[in-house]
């Protein structure tokens, strides 16, 4: 009976770092340095790159931030439409894990990076989150 206790409590403590650890701006709201050219999405370990080419991007990131803060567990952590890039923190429905989802306006278009934390593997969901929010817009 102890060992489920001590399990229980593991998990516990797992689940509030997960959720309560600090989201570093410094670390996750950085300039895009690898903009691409060519439109879609690419994969990347533990995340997505994507790149939609338009004339004017500033409009297409404002658009995609009303998208983003419209879509559930999503928060802004930092960046404006005026900054030319925004990070959103967009966490999963049970554990409430954290995958960092940057877009930045460039000459060319709309970059998006979306990326998790934690792990080495998102199983395919921040290329699903890409694909969605692209389609939309």
């Amino acid at each position: 009976m102890m060992a489920f206790w001590v399990l229980l409590a593991c998990l516990l403590v797992i689940a509030a770092y997960v959720r309560l650890g600090p989201d570093v701006v410094e670390r996750w709201h950085q300039p895009l340095a690898l903009m691409p050219t060519a439109s879609g999405i690419v994969d990347e370990p533990g995340g997505a790159r994507g790149f939609l080419p338009m004339a004017d991007a500033g409009a297409g990131l404002d658009r995609l931030a009303a998208l983003v803060e419209a879509t559930p567990r999503a928060t802004r952590l930092a960046g404006s439409v005026d900054e030319g890039r925004i990070t959103w923190v967009v966490r999963s429905a049970v554990w409430g894990f954290p995958d960092y989802v940057t877009a930045e306006a460039g000459p060319e278009g709309l970059a998006v990076w979306s990326r998790l934390r934690y792990g080495r593997s998102d199983l395919g969901m921040n290329r699903a989150r890409l694909e969605a929010w692209f389609a939309r817009l």
